[in-house]
């Protein structure tokens, strides 16, 4: 491990003009150019490292914040963990980014890519898969077939090294594993497990590159490998760390859903017909199982389809009482039954040692939705086909306060008592001797990053323990882009808003030749918007791309190629992770303001608890909400130093309200054009631009 002035000299110099990464210009995608924003990111990091304190840095698009925790990680010698938000960033970070760094560098060490078990071919369950039903089906035989080729030249079993297989197929699951069928040591393919291979390997590595899922899962379940790694770990970055709460609190919240129940049933009937069949009658037992996860379906009766129901009392809203205890029980009691029949076959094969674990757990989620809520936590019910129940805490606070800063709780040192409360720590280890590294381009609409912190339970933690720093972008805005907000343009709650945002988008797509991404804040807005545009546009050269056509991936790529104009609308996951550089993307478009939805259970406990506190709701959760979405919407417009676009949003509460003067300074400065004239005059020179390359 470096000391503090080594490692603060020795960055520095790898980030200046004659350094390391100058150096290695053959290497990297493009000439380096030193840049202020990325040093001071970097020497605030290195500082962290050195001194075993931790670091929140938000750091505008285009400050290479990736090379920033990077380059002092690798030069400190300490054992890193990296987590970014999706398995793409992920496989980036490993396969592009960190060789990169280390060759530039200089410094072999080892690395090690880790995913959840979903991630990587189960060899057991694929064999099954071969020789069953699925197998004698044309579509699906013939990708098990190909699944079956690949497996015998892979060295990860990665299934995203795979070409040509869809995220979206219905084979995934049937050659992969999850917590609930993994056979683990009693597979008889346990010693070639890609799972357990990739786990070993991480165990060994230097550098280990996660996603937040895979982490915070393993907070939940402790089964993931992050827990054997941690407690060697010096060093845990969270890249994209603005995800981290919501993430958090999904794997967190207890979760129980009918296809849950109807896996179980199904895989044990599988199970029981292929190990003990005669001894048990299966069908009986799992009809039963069928019948009780029907029933609970059928106590919501014709709840609105999609929507999240709120649950403060002994059922969801608009939900008979007595019917859905009632269904609650009879489940129970099918759970029994599967217990019970399991129990006469347990010895037989550990496949049923399995299956009766998945009973009891399934069996005390039940209980758990039959007796009151935990503290500080919220319940709802998600409806659409299935149902799903679900009770969360209202964030991840506790957690990193009690796990990662325990002495901020007043638990200074860990003597091994309450090792699960500390992430891993080994005896004797407090989990303050280890950096937390906290960076996105997006983590408060303040200062201090208020919304970050408290989200996080960081706002407690003293200076010394915790640094907050804001790195501006480089990138020159205020002549590279423009905001236009329509005037005379309907309020969003009034019903023509919808129509009057897709003819302001059909301007845009029509005189710039396509290069708009439109940005919805609902799926509903998103249909309208989509169907208006692709009747608009049925006999024009621009494609109307539409979010839930093909995957993420597919329409990005259809969107960036330079072939063929087309218009993007998407909603959800498109407001973050879109990265198209240059002129084809020129103008992004916000419907609305991203306001938390009202109505949603999880945001008006959050909104509650502020209240009971003496604090605005609006203030200081609604308002910091919309500016952190905003900026994430707004981040997709640029993307490099020549970008030029404009961001239009067609919501004229942004310059009609106070409240709007706060979401326009969390936002890079810009000119606001406030003329129809002036919209034109910018896609004139958008549209000059893309000719003129």
């Amino acid at each position: 491990m470096q000391t503090h002035s080594l490692l603060a000299e020795q960055t520095a110099q790898a980030f200046s003009p004659s350094g390391a990464l100058a150096s290695a210009a053959k290497i990297l995608d493009q000439p380096f150019q030193p840049r202020e924003g990325q040093q001071q990111m970097a020497a605030a990091i290195a500082n962290a490292i050195a001194l075993r304190t931790s670091v929140v840095v938000e750091a505008g698009t285009g400050v290479g914040k990736t090379f920033a925790y990077l380059v002092p990680a690798v030069l400190s010698g300490a054992r890193v963990v990296v987590s970014t938000a999706t398995k793409t960033l992920q496989d980036q970070l490993f396969s592009r980014d960190l060789p990169v760094v280390t060759a530039a560098l200089g410094i072999p060490i080892r690395t090690a890519l880790l995913k959840g078990r979903s991630s990587y071919l189960c060899l057991n369950r694929m064999d099954a898969a071969l020789h069953g039903e699925a197998s004698a089906k044309p579509l699906l035989g013939k990708v098990l077939a190909a699944v079956s080729r690949w497996s015998k030249t892979t060295a990860t079993g990665d299934l995203a090294e795979m070409t040509g297989l869809d995220e979206r197929s219905p084979v995934l699951p049937l050659v992969t594993s999850t917590r609930e069928n993994c056979l683990g040591s009693d597979c008889p393919q346990a010693k070639e497990c890609h799972v357990n291979l990739a786990r070993k390997e991480a165990l060994s590595a230097d550098i280990v590159v996660v996603n937040h899922h895979l982490f915070f899962a393993d907070m939940a379940v402790r089964e993931s490998g992050v827990a054997q790694i941690l407690p060697t770990t010096e060093v845990v970055i969270f890249d994209e760390a603005h995800q981290i709460n919501e993430i958090g609190v999904g794997f967190l919240a207890k979760q129980l859903s009918t296809p849950q129940l109807l896996d179980f049933a199904r895989d044990l009937l599988a199970a029981g017909l292929q190990h003990a069949r005669g001894l048990v009658d299966w069908s009986t037992v799992v009809q039963a199982l069928e019948y009780a996860a029907r029933d609970l379906r059928l106590s919501v009766g014709k709840q609105a389809y999609a929507s999240r129901l709120a649950w403060t009392a002994s059922a969801p809203d608009g939900v008979d009482t007595a019917l859905w205890q009632q269904s609650l029980q009879g489940l129970q009691a099918a759970l029994a039954q599967a217990d019970a029949a399991l129990g006469v076959v347990m010895e037989s094969n550990p496949e049923f040692t399995r299956l009766a674990e998945r009973a009891l757990e399934l069996s005390d989620l039940v209980q758990a939705f039959i007796d009151k809520p935990s503290v500080d936590s919220v319940r709802w019910l998600e409806v659409d086909a299935q149902i799903k129940l679900v009770e969360s805490p209202l964030d991840i606070a506790h957690l990193v306060k009690k796990q990662w800063f325990p002495e901020s709780v007043g638990h200074h040192e860990n003597n091994g008592e309450d090792a699960g409360d500390n992430a891993g720590s080994q005896p004797g280890q407090t989990v303050s001797q280890r950096s937390w590294i906290f960076t996105s381009a997006t983590l408060g609409s303040d200062e201090r990053l208020s919304w970050f912190l408290e989200g996080c339970g960081l706002q407690s933690l003293n200076a010394r323990q915790l640094a907050v720093h804001r790195v501006s972008s480089p990138f020159k805005y205020e002549v590279q882009s423009a905001l236009y907000v329509p005037s005379n343009f309907p309020k969003p709650n009034e019903p023509e808003h919808t129509a009057r945002v897709a003819d302001v988008a059909l301007d845009a797509v029509q005189k710039l030749g396509g290069r708009t991404l439109i940005l919805t804040t609902t799926l509903r807005a998103l249909r309208q918007i989509g169907e208006a545009l692709s009747e608009a546009l049925q006999d024009s050269e621009i494609a109307v791309l539409i979010q839930g056509q093909q995957s993420k991936r597919e329409l990005i790529e259809r969107f960036r190629t330079k072939d063929s104009a087309s218009v993007l609308v998407a909603s959800a996951s498109f407001w973050e992770g879109v990265d198209i550089a240059g002129d084809a993307l020129q103008c992004v478009i916000i419907d609305k303001l991203p306001f938390p939805p009202p109505g949603d259970p999880l945001v008006d406990a959050r909104c509650k608890r502020l209240e009971a506190q003496g604090r605005s709701s609006f203030n200081d959760y609604s308002i910091p909400e919309a500016a952190i979405a905003l900026k994430q919407g707004t981040g997709r417009l640029i993307r490099s130093e020549g970008d030029v676009g404009v961001l239009v949003v067609c919501d004229p509460r942004l310059v009609q309200m106070g409240y709007g003067r706060r979401l326009i300074a969390s936002l890079p400065t810009m000119p606001i054009l406030r003329t129809p004239e002036s919209w034109n005059d910018w896609l004139r020179l958008l549209r000059g631009v893309s000719s003129g390359r």
